[in-house]
């Protein structure tokens, strides 16, 4: 099957950020190895991001939109992005830009033999307090979860559509995407990426929710991995 990729971009009051949004990205799909489009997906921002959507998405036909009637978070904005996809790869980058979509190209060398495969922030340009909150969230999540995974918060990752679709929704999914794909008895694999300091815009995440709203999200995991059901089509007609 010919490989496309839809890139899901979730849009919180990102309205200083998105001319470089679409700038980076549309470099990215002239030279993409792969056909490309984006899905810009607005979670109820109140600033200006709506309407700079609207125009980007006028200008060019390889950037489409899903706009929420209000905030529902990020999670549900990456899953919104994998129920509309109708590529066979979907791929998730924040509107921050503090990952390249140049790596893409990185991740996709190894998506053939993979189902996920998600990058690792190297050198990353964050506060210490956010380095190393996010430390000390992932060795929790990594207790839980045991995915092996040192990063998973980091805004870049390709998957396979078949199994981003079977993902269940919940808050905190984002940091669980590698886990989800290994309870689908699926593959992942992480390789590091260029990390950049935030140039526009502000941070959605303190250090509460990176510390508490991960150990909260912990134990819903826990449970969905106990309820979860897996299972494979042999036929049909």
């Amino acid at each position: 099957m010919l490989q496309t990729l839809t890139i899901i971009v979730p849009v919180y009051n990102e309205a200083d950020n998105l001319h470089r949004v679409e700038k980076e990205l549309n470099d990215y799909i002239i030279n993409a190895k792969v056909e490309t489009s984006v899905l810009l997906v607005n979670d109820g921002s109140k600033d200006q991001s709506l309407k700079m959507i609207k125009d980007i998405c006028s200008k060019n036909d390889r950037f489409h939109y899903i706009n929420f009637d209000r905030n529902y978070g990020l999670s549900a904005a990456i899953k919104a992005g994998f129920d509309h996809a109708t590529s066979t790869l979907v791929g998730y980058i924040d509107s921050d830009l503090q990952t390249s979509p140049k790596d893409f190209d990185l991740l996709m060398e190894h998506i053939d033999e993979y189902d996920l495969v998600t990058g690792v922030r190297s050198q990353r340009k964050d506060s210490f307090v956010k380095n190393m909150s996010s430390t000390i969230a992932n060795g929790i999540r990594r207790s839980f979860t045991h995915d092996g995974m040192d990063d998973t918060g980091c805004p870049l990752k390709i998957i396979k559509a078949d199994y981003a679709k079977r993902i269940p929704m919940f808050k905190g999914l984002h940091r669980f995407l590698p886990a989800m794909i290994l309870l689908q008895n699926g593959t992942v694999k992480q390789v590091p990426v260029q990390h950049f300091e935030r140039l526009a815009g502000t941070a959605k995440f303190g250090l509460w929710n990176r510390l508490l709203g991960p150990l909260m999200d912990c134990f819903a995991y826990l449970w969905m991995k106990k309820k979860y059901i897996n299972y494979k089509v042999a036929d049909k007609a």
